[in-house]
């Protein structure tokens, strides 16, 4: 099989259960202890439980022994994009061999894991009842030609192709661990019609790495994305492409995280 293999687990809100909590972390507990909002207790319990089942899974390790950490690389507080640690013999900065991202959006929640590359997984509900101020929204993410491309579009169209350009841009900066510290706007993708790529590169970001892209869509309506930084070669050149022809190009294995998640709460 050419590309690079991906797999993504996607489950829902409401597979949250009592007996998942089992599986979080002193650190974990804490936050989701002080979530307000019940929705959002819920998918952090869900990203939090499914991420430890998967890994738990892949490393060969009880869930709840999977070793994570949550670190802002901005105020080092327990809210970054986790990670796995590195082990005892591992030189000090050398990125885990697997790596995975959590995202959600409504009542979707996914997990996103692959090997030798940083991995960013993001969703976005969309339909009626997604509320969505794309004008608003599209004011910040989108470069100028951005923009202009999508206010030529019928308005019926708006929402979806938003959405479409989103969600590629959130999974690059996810898989570059930098979030939404980098001005979206200076991060051009392809047209949403188009095979999935970076186009322009924010000015704060390192050296282009090697980064891999691709469209998906869940239970035929809520956009997704997957991106991949591969870890080059030493002396490799940097290459940024989306297409399937590619030695880079991500090839995704969908899983059942709702049949994870209830096979081990019951």
């Amino acid at each position: 099989m050419t590309g690079h293999p991906v797999q993504v687990w996607w489950a829902r809100l409401d597979d949250a259960r009592p007996a998942l909590l089992t599986l979080l972390d002193p650190v974990e507990r804490a936050r989701w202890e002080s979530t307000p909002d019940p929705a959002g207790r819920g998918r952090f319990l869900v990203g939090c439980a499914l991420g430890r089942l998967v890994l738990g899974r892949l490393l060969d390790l009880p869930p709840a022994d999977v070793p994570l950490r949550r670190v802002c690389p901005r105020c080092a507080g327990p809210h970054g994009k986790p990670r796995l640690r590195t082990a005892p013999d591992v030189p000090a900065g050398e990125p885990a061999d697997l790596d995975f991202s959590v995202t959600h959006s409504g009542t979707l929640i996914g997990v996103a894991v692959c090997r030798g590359g940083e991995v960013g997984l993001d969703v976005e509900e969309s339909g009626p009842d997604a509320v969505v101020d794309v004008d608003s929204a599209a004011g910040v993410a989108l470069s100028a030609p951005e923009l202009a491309a999508l206010h030529a579009r019928p308005p019926g169209e708006r929402q979806s192709a938003f959405l479409r350009t989103w969600t590629r841009k959130e999974a690059v900066l996810k898989a570059l661990g930098t979030g939404l510290t980098v001005p979206l706007r200076e991060l051009q993708v392809s047209p949403p019609d188009h095979p999935p790529a970076v186009l322009t590169w924010p000015t704060a970001l390192p050296p282009h790495p090697r980064m891999s892209l691709t469209d998906l869509l869940v239970e035929n309506t809520h956009p997704a994305a997957v991106a991949v930084a591969l870890r080059a070669p030493s002396g490799a050149e940097p290459r940024t492409t989306g297409t399937e022809e590619d030695e880079t190009a991500v090839q995704v294995a969908v899983q059942d995280g709702t049949r994870t998640l209830a096979d081990y709460a019951g």
